[in-house]
């Protein structure tokens, strides 16, 4: 019902913005959903971030399954809010203090950053229907959360190489990877049926003059009737079983350095050139530490930060509606 809800909302809202003033906006929507100390979020400052999901997610998903993406969208974006609340009522009463001149500063450089010059940014607020102090106030919040977040956060996270280690060896399945080749190709079309012979016979011809000491990326220039010609039919690397059936075959039968026989498919003929190739394989930790070192400090940071979330909410007065 929940994910109903913020879908339908969602949608009543895209429908009604497209006929409503940017000043009447908020009026579309008004219901408070939460209150944080003495700070209100309403349903409106939910929906905006929801709504522009949504557009993506209904390319994506239909009935049931977009109906709980939404709601979780929704979840989430009121979860940040909160947190975003929260943490600006800690700087409120933790008795922490930030200079004008230092929001001046921050304004003016996202001003030239994002606008180039005042003029524009005038124009281009006024346009989103906000004012220059909302803009400035928006800028000064967003400060204080980085910069609360980054204080009470520990940024300097080490991960010892046991932890990096037993977590490679729980995730194994993570680090496979299948059979993988290197490729040039000749693709030439066949347009209708009735062409199938004579563009076999074009591309045997093909064969010949690879044969006779043409270069496969000479003639994959020349004749390659797909995007890859311009390169010399290089297709980099590929897995073998995304090939289809036809070429997989072929690839697996060549040697690095070999050229294939003409290969036919129901819509073209093929030659293909054989660069490198790599059998299926689990990588090595020692080429995916890294990897692991940076998703084990961001799953440590998370878990940090929502800690010191948890302790915020603890000593705020928070009501959900």
């Amino acid at each position: 019902m929940k994910a109903l809800r913020a879908l339908l909302i969602a949608a009543a809202f895209l429908t009604a913005s497209l006929c409503a003033p940017a000043r009447d906006e908020a009026k579309l929507v008004d219901g408070i959903r939460v209150v944080v100390h003495d700070s209100v979020i309403t349903e409106y400052e939910v929906l905006v971030p929801t709504m522009e999901a949504l557009k993506t997610l209904s390319r994506q998903y239909r009935g049931e399954e977009l109906e709980k993406k939404v709601a979780q969208v929704d979840h989430d974006n009121l979860d940040e809010l909160v947190n975003r609340k929260l943490i600006l009522h800690e700087f409120q009463t933790a008795g922490y203090n930030l200079p004008e001149s230092v929001i001046d500063e921050l304004v003016h450089t996202r001003i030239r950053e994002r606008f180039g010059n005042e003029i524009t940014a005038t124009r281009t607020l006024q346009a989103e229907g906000i004012t220059k102090e909302k803009y400035r106030q928006q800028i000064r919040d967003t400060f204080i959360v980085r910069a609360l977040r980054e204080k009470n956060v520990a940024s300097e996270i080490i991960i010892s190489p046991h932890k990096i280690q037993t977590y490679y060896e729980q995730h194994t399945n993570d680090f496979k990877e299948s059979d993988k080749v290197k490729l040039r190709m000749i693709m030439l079309n066949k347009p209708v049926e009735d062409d199938a012979a004579q563009v076999r016979q074009k591309a045997e011809e093909i064969l010949s003059k690879l044969k006779e000491g043409a270069t496969f990326a000479e003639m994959a220039s020349v004749y390659s009737q797909d995007s890859y010609s311009k390169q010399g039919g290089e297709h980099g690397w590929v897995e073998q079983k995304v090939l289809g059936k036809e070429l997989a075959a072929a690839a697996a039968a060549l040697k690095p350095g070999q050229n294939s026989d003409v290969i036919e498919t129901k819509g073209a003929c093929w030659l293909i050139q054989m660069e490198e190739k790599t059998p299926a394989h689990t990588k090595p930790l020692s080429e995916v530490r890294d990897e692991i070192e940076k998703n084990l400090k961001l799953d440590e940071l998370k878990r940090l930060d929502n800690q010191w979330i948890e302790r915020l909410k603890k000593k705020t007065y928070i009501k959900t509606f």
